[in-house]
C-alpha cells in the first residue's frame, strides 16, 4: 500500500512509512572524479592567474606613489630654488622611507636653461624601480 507525502512517495510496511530510495537523484562516482580532476587542472591556473594581478597591482600602486612623490619634490626644488644646490638627494622619510630621490641636473642646448630631471627609485617585490621626471628651468630666472 502507498501513502504520498508531498512529493515523496513512501510504501506503507505495517504501521509506519518508509522512503523509496530508488528514485533519487545523486552523482556517480565518475562524475565526482571528473569534477574533481577538473578543479585539480583549473585551480593552479586561475591560482596563477590571481598572483599575476596582485603583482601587476603592487607595481602599479608604487609607481604611481613614485610619480606623486616625484612631482611633488621636483615642484618644492624650482619653487624655493633649491634645484641649484649640487648633488641633491634624499628620501621620503618618515612616510615613504623605501622611496628614494636623486636631481640630475644637466645643460640646455638651447636658451640658457637648465634640464632637472628628478628620479626616484622604489623596490617592489626584490626589485628597484625607478620613475624619473624632467622638466626645464631658466638658469638666469632668481
Amino acid at each position: 500500500m502507498k501513502c504520498s507525502l508531498s512529493k515523496t512517495t513512501f510504501w506503507r510496511k505495517t504501521s509506519s512509512c518508509r522512503i523509496d530510495r530508488r528514485h533519487e537523484a545523486g552523482f556517480t562516482f565518475a562524475e565526482v572524479l571528473a569534477a574533481m580532476i577538473f578543479m585539480a587542472i583549473l585551480l593552479p591556473v586561475v591560482m596563477q592567474g590571481l598572483v599575476l594581478a596582485n603583482r601587476a597591482s603592487v607595481t602599479a600602486e608604487r609607481k604611481r606613489i613614485a610619480a606623486h612623490l616625484a612631482n611633488s619634490m621636483l615642484t618644492e626644488l624650482i619653487a624655493t630654488d633649491q634645484w641649484r644646490q649640487a648633488g641633491s638627494r634624499g628620501n621620503f622619510a618618515p612616510d615613504h622611507e623605501l622611496y628614494e630621490w636623486e636631481l640630475i641636473q644637466s645643460g640646455w642646448d638651447q636658451d640658457d636653461m637648465q634640464q632637472l630631471t628628478l628620479v626616484v627609485t622604489y623596490p617592489v617585490q626584490g626589485q628597484s624601480r625607478r620613475v624619473q621626471l624632467t622638466t626645464l628651468v631658466d638658469d638666469n630666472q632668481q
